[in-house]
């Protein structure tokens, strides 16, 4: 799995699931990125507010399933529900580095040592420790790290991973599908199981 560069970038994104889901579909229908980029623009295939909403969940969810390889949409399809949002899931941490050490470093170690709690003093740290380790990070506001911290608490529980708790939240660890975890083994993406199931 690539690691790209640390952005702060996820706090203008959504999780997007049913956008997602739909891309996948059209994928699994034998459009190409370009016809649904089209789509897009002239249908409003997302349903967006404006069209400059539309060009960004667009390029997002293009760049989330372009960062699986395209034999992961009929393991998608077949999946059920929640299967299907831990592959989005997926999906978002192969495509932002910083997001997937927050799941694989706080979420992961959680559930190595049998804790289910996800507090904000959790968030706090995390971003804390990124900062002294990272000077590109060395410079963002408390605010920006708050965003950030509540986005991935927004998608985590989208994902059904957490619930929806004003403070601490309740993690619940994610039961992974065998096809979804064999796709992902064999996909490079070994530690996104690992992340999701607390997995050493």
């Amino acid at each position: 799995m690539e690691r790209r560069a640390y952005s702060a970038g996820a706090v203008k994104l959504s999780f997007w699931f049913q956008e997602f889901r739909r891309t996948v579909q059209l994928l699994a229908a034998g459009n190409t990125f370009d016809e649904i980029r089209r789509l897009s623009a002239e249908e409003n295939l997302f349903r967006a507010p404006t069209q400059r909403r539309a060009d960004q969940i667009c390029r997002t969810v293009l760049d989330r399933a372009g960062a699986l390889d395209e034999s992961f949409c009929p393991v998608f399809l077949a999946g059920d529900l929640a299967t299907q949002k831990l592959f989005a899931l997926a999906a978002v941490m192969a495509c932002d580095t910083l997001f997937f050490d927050f799941v694989y470093e706080v979420i992961r170690e959680k559930l190595m040592i049998g804790s289910n709690e996800l507090s904000p003093r959790d968030v706090r740290i995390f971003f804390r420790d990124k900062q002294a380790q990272d000077s590109r990070l060395a410079n963002w506001t408390d605010y920006t790290c708050q965003r950030l911290g509540a986005c991935y608490k927004t998608m985590l529980y989208e994902a059904g991973v957490t619930d929806k708790a004003k403070e601490t939240r309740r993690i619940c660890a994610p039961i992974l599908d065998s096809d979804l975890r064999q796709w992902l083994e064999t996909h490079d993406m070994g530690l996104v199981v690992k992340a999701l199931t607390g997995g050493r």
